[in-house]
């Protein structure tokens, strides 16, 4: 009996022995797993953190975020400065009407200097061309109405269809012009024209008396138009090449007054 109490005692006090060594090592177990899922954790938000590239492809579109809002502050700028010049151009009716009337005659007489000579002048010498053309035009569609006087170069006396051509440009071109028909038609300074080609100022020539290759002489005024002094007992007049009568005796046309002609 006091062995088997004895081997009792023996397995008690040895469990305890054992339950003894084990219970140190139970914290340090639990230690050791608060370190694993900590671990863990830190490897998890290792994971989620981004990567270098990625940090360096946000950075990029930021600065291209940037270069974008600085261009559409420049367009917007740009609009602004435009809209706000546009009104100077056509503020107002009235001045807008005028500045824009101005620009039309200024384009239309361009485009007329330009048609009747062919070649570009600079501003001084158009105006120059401009106002000997139009002097000449003046000087004969005032003589309108005047009787026809053979031989006649003065407003005083009348005209003949040379002598009125002759009073109307002497002054304007620097070469010596002849004073009858035939001697015009023939001069080398005036450069020949086509019918279809006549501008205002041109000179048209006919062949009234088959005698020489122009006996009469009249100044082309646009229009199918030309002003001249037909004959005695006629006024100083203007007529249309259209008609059949000066259409039958038409010989040609030469340009008298260029940029190069004029004084």
């Amino acid at each position: 009996m006091r062995l088997l109490i004895t081997l009792f005692i023996l397995a008690f006090a040895q469990l305890f022995v054992n339950v003894a060594s084990a219970s140190p090592h139970t914290p340090v177990n639990a230690s050791l797993q608060k370190t694993e899922k900590k671990s863990a954790r830190d490897d998890e938000r290792r994971k989620r953190r981004p990567v270098k590239t990625t940090t360096k492809k946000s950075r990029l579109t930021s600065v291209q975020k940037f270069k974008l809002k600085k261009q559409q502050k420049t367009a917007t700028a740009l609009q602004k400065t435009t809209s706000r010049r546009a009104p100077l151009k056509l503020s107002g009716k009235k001045y807008g009407h005028q500045r824009l009337a101005k620009a039309a005659a200024a384009a239309e007489a361009d485009d007329e200097v330009q048609g009747l000579t062919g070649i570009k002048m600079s501003k001084s010498h158009r105006l120059r061309y401009q106002k000997a053309r139009e002097t000449a035009m003046n000087k004969l569609m005032g003589q309108l109405g005047k009787p026809y006087q053979w031989g006649g170069t003065s407003p005083h006396t009348g005209f003949d269809c040379s002598g009125l051509v002759w009073y109307a440009y002497k002054d304007l071109v620097k070469f010596k012009l002849p004073r009858t028909a035939n001697e015009m038609y023939h001069l080398r300074d005036a450069a020949p024209i086509k019918r279809e080609l006549l501008e205002k100022g041109d000179l048209v020539f006919f062949r009234i008396n088959n005698r020489g290759a122009a006996d009469h002489v009249g100044v082309y005024l646009g229009n199918g138009k030309f002003i001249q002094s037909p004959r005695t007992g006629k006024d100083i007049q203007i007529s249309a090449l259209s008609e059949d009568y000066w259409q039958k005796h038409y010989v040609g046309a030469r340009r008298m007054m260029t940029p190069k002609t004029i004084r």
